[in-house]
């Protein structure tokens, strides 16, 4: 049989693993943590395994994720799978400091009026009208570009400067910024165009189609509910896992992957490779000669990260707030949430060594550039106390109105991921997130980069969706698999999935790549132009 190494066990990894696996390949992993998942692992907050468990953040799980899900399909777990753990939410509050709180339902709509309503939260009626009808047209614009464009152009355009955000109005601003920024690793101001306006819409989209849930998350801790059980079916199918077992890099001889070099100083072969390491981690297993036979991979370290970092607040009572996630329209660090205790259905708290805890309210922070309201400071100044008291008292601003729903007195415990390590000013972030930027589309690999016996598996990999998430990495790992499926003549390959638009839509597309291939602007064009010309007359006017 075919030895396979993979380096890395994240999403990427694991799913890379079981591709090759169920194909008869003899499969190794190397996870340089003690505890599979990569960034959507959970850990215990102590010591004891079987205590409370911490995560980086709470999962999610939109409708367009679509490979993730096929692949949680295929996990036995009990007399069904693991995807039978995925729970669908009903609703979003948008919590405000200075207006009456939103609740957006997220359940598949069954009436006008329900569709509506799904649409209400992107098209608020706080919105000035003009700003409505703008965004929509920016909307059929992107709708009805052709590939070629939006890779060409709109991947060069950030979304802040595509939808004029400097010239709208300020409510416009937040709606549109929050809506990118918390749920998904996206900010509105640095990313592009393509890739936001694209999972904008796919998000939009996900929420009208009656034929599967709008979202969904876990039914307990992630590696309780997903990750145990899929390296139980892997090593069922003969995969070897190695976990603590960091590799130090390739060694590489005549144009190919001989070998990995354990930090251990220890050695291990394979006849392929597959890489399925974080963005920050990639570079150093780029040899020059590697880079010399495949150029694409040492543009990886142009590739941009972020923080986006979760913490668990403890509680004495389980808080539910709404059925699904908070949004906190007004929380200087871009807080979301969710409260867990209601959705853990086969997670029993009491059985987890502390009789106190009732529920658990997860947090996660996207903006650790602006300074906070108690300490004045942006997050990653701050000392883990200090994030921890800042992110409480956010919260508390935000959730008590006119009633008082979060108090000092609920609070038994908090648990901040351990990736965010104490310096002298603040913290360091060892686990960053990808982030997508303008133009980088064209840094992002191929999971097949030409090296005879290497391929990538992770979310910085050209994908679909070109997105940091599950989603993305799982496709990336199906990519690599293939790569390795068609070197060695398995022609039974993984399936990979486009991401899903109106067919209606596609008579504008056919028209608009005639025009592309011609040099002629998107006929939307036009209308942008004139705007921004007229905006700067009235500047200076």
């Amino acid at each position: 049989m075919t030895e396979v190494s993979v380096v890395g066990g994240g999403i990427g990894g694991l799913t890379a693993a079981q591709e090759l696996a169920e194909r008869g390949f003899d499969v190794t992993v190397y996870e340089a943590n003690d505890r599979f998942g990569g960034k959507a692992r959970s850990m215990p907050i102590d010591d004891d395994p079987a205590g409370l468990q911490g995560e980086h953040g709470f999962r999610f799980f939109p409708a367009f994720y679509r490979h993730v899900v096929d692949t949680m399909e295929r996990i036995p777990d009990g007399v069904g799978s693991v995807a039978d753990n995925l729970v669908e939410t009903e609703a979003t509050l948008i919590a405000s400091t200075h207006r009456p709180d939103q609740v957006a339902e997220t359940g598949s709509p069954e009436s006008l009026r329900g569709w509506l309503e799904a649409l209400r939260p992107a098209f608020a009626e706080d919105l000035p009208s003009e700003d409505v009808r703008f965004l929509l047209e920016r909307l059929a614009y992107l709708l009805t570009a052709c590939e070629e464009r939006r890779e060409n152009e709109l991947d060069d355009v950030s979304w802040w400067e595509f939808i004029d955000a400097e010239n709208r109005s300020q409510e416009f601003q937040d709606r549109l910024a929050f809506a990118t920024q918390s749920l998904v690793a996206l900010r509105p101001e640095v990313g592009s165009a393509r890739t936001i306006g694209t999972i904008y819409m796919q998000l939009l989209f996900g929420q009208l189609d009656p034929n599967r849930p709008t979202e969904r998350i876990l039914n307990g801790p992630t590696n309780e509910a997903w990750i145990d059980p899929w390296v139980a079916y892997l090593e069922d199918l003969g995969v070897e896992f190695h976990p603590a077992a960091p590799v130090r890099g390739f060694e590489v001889d005549g144009g190919q992957v001989v070998g990995l070099e354990l930090a251990d100083g220890s050695r291990a072969g394979g006849d392929e490779y597959v890489l399925a390491v974080p963005v920050e981690v990639a570079p150093k297993f780029v040899t020059p000669e590697l880079a010399r036979i495949a150029p694409e991979l040492r543009r990886i370290d142009r590739l941009e990260t972020a923080w986006m970092n979760g913490i668990q607040f403890y509680l004495d009572e389980d808080l539910e707030l709404t059925r699904g996630h908070q949004v906190y329209a007004d929380a200087p660090w871009a807080l979301t949430s969710i409260s867990q205790r209601q959705f853990w259905t086969g997670y029993d708290l009491g059985e987890r060594g502390s009789d106190d805890v009732e529920g658990i309210l997860s947090v996660i922070a996207s903006d650790w550039e602006t300074p906070g309201i108690v300490y004045d400071k942006p997050a990653r100044r701050c000392s883990r106390e200090e994030i921890a008291t800042e992110i409480w008292e956010q919260l508390k601003r935000h959730l008590d109105g006119p009633e008082t729903r979060l108090t000092d007195d609920l609070l038994v415990d908090w648990f901040l991921d351990p990736a965010l390590v104490e310096t002298d000013d603040g913290v360091e972030n060892r686990s960053p997130l990808l982030i997508n930027t303008v133009g980088a589309l064209r840094n992002r690999p191929p999971a097949d980069v030409g090296v005879e016996n290497l391929t990538i598996a992770s979310d910085y990999v050209r994908t679909n969706s070109d997105l940091a998430s599950m989603e993305s990495a799982n496709e990336a790992g199906r990519r690599a698999a293939n790569a390795v499926c068609r070197r060695h003549g398995v022609g039974d390959t993984a399936r990979i999935w486009e991401l899903e638009e109106p067919a209606v839509l596609e008579p504008f597309k056919r028209q608009d790549r005639i025009r592309y291939r011609l040099g002629l602007p998107h006929p939307a064009e036009v209308t942008q132009s004139l705007r921004r010309v007229t905006s700067r007359l009235g500047g200076r006017a």
